[in-house]
This record gives C-alpha cells, structure tokens and sequence, in this order.
C-alpha cells in the first residue's frame, strides 16, 4: 500500500507533518511518502488568473500524486479557525482541474495544534466537505496539545488514549 502523507500547512517546521507522517507510519508495510506542499506554491487562485494561467503544472502535479497513492493521511493546520492560506491554495486550484480531488481514495483527516483546541475548529471543516471532493474518509482525529501529547525527538504520540484512538483509524486502511 502506498499512503501519501501531507500536512496542510506550508511550516518547515510542520507539527502537522510530523503527526501525518507518524500516522502514516503505524500501517504495517506501507510505502509512505511525505509530501511538502511548498513544492506545489501558486499565484493566489482567482477566475482572472485561471484565466491567464490555464491550470499550472503544480496542480496537475499535486492531483496526479493523490491519484497515486493509494491513501491519504492529511494533518490541518489552522490559521485562524480555518484552513492555512497555502494549502487552501493548492486545494482551490487542484479543485480546477477535477472537483474529485481525493479520487474516491480512502482518506485519514488528522489535526493539531500547540493549543488545546487542537484544530478541530478546520479539522471539522475539512471531513464535513470532503464528501463532495471524492474523499472515503476513514476516520479522523484532533490532537490537542501538540508538544504535551507528542514527543518530537522520538517522533510519536505519547499519550496512551490518543495513540490507541489513532492506531484504530489507521486499522481501517
């Protein structure tokens, strides 16, 4: 099983890929690739744009990966109760080319956040449209806290309720 793992966050430093990696990883035998959404950066999405631009090879590119793989594991950053402007971005623009972005892949939604929200607020957002995107979501999971329920030098979980929860999702691809 291939599994594409990405953050929606364009952070070098992304809690959010560190937790979709790790998530990726608890499936025995899967290849996992960790994609940087840096490398699919756009002009600001806008009908003039598209217009002037026809759809760019970056979102050709970003829809062939996910047709590729056979799962996705997506972790939300949330910027200001919402999606982050650079993934949104990709999204919007991806969406051109084919509104089934997810291509009828199955799909685990993943969030979090340094605070104790752990961006639900997107993570919400994010699995109620997914339907409509072509996305199975298999499961999701908001973990709070990041840096209290993670241990980044290991790079996993340390809380025992939230690995168990998330060791379940995962089960399901």
């Amino acid at each position: 099983m291939k599994i594409l793992a990405l953050a929606a966050s364009s952070s070098s430093t992304s809690i959010n890929k560190q937790l979709a990696t790790y998530a990726a990883g608890l499936v025995a035998g899967a290849e996992v690739e960790a994609l940087d959404i840096n490398d699919y950066e756009m002009p600001i999405f806008s009908e003039d744009k598209e217009k002037e631009l026809g759809q760019p090879e970056q979102a050709k590119a970003f829809f062939q990966k996910i047709g590729e793989a056979d799962a996705v594991v997506i972790s939300y950053a949330e910027h200001n109760g919402s999606y982050s402007a650079a993934f949104k971005n990709v999204f919007d623009w991806t969406s051109r080319v084919d509104m089934k972005v997810y291509q009828g892949k199955p799909v685990i939604m993943l969030a979090t956040s340094p605070g104790p929200g752990g961006a639900a607020t997107v993570l919400a957002a994010a699995t109620g449209s997914a339907p409509y995107f072509a996305a199975e979501v298999k499961g999701s999971l908001s973990v709070p806290s990041f840096y209290d329920n993670f241990d980044i030098e290991k790079g996993e979980l340390r809380n025992e309720e939230l690995i168990a929860e998330l060791k379940t999702i995962m089960s399901t691809l």
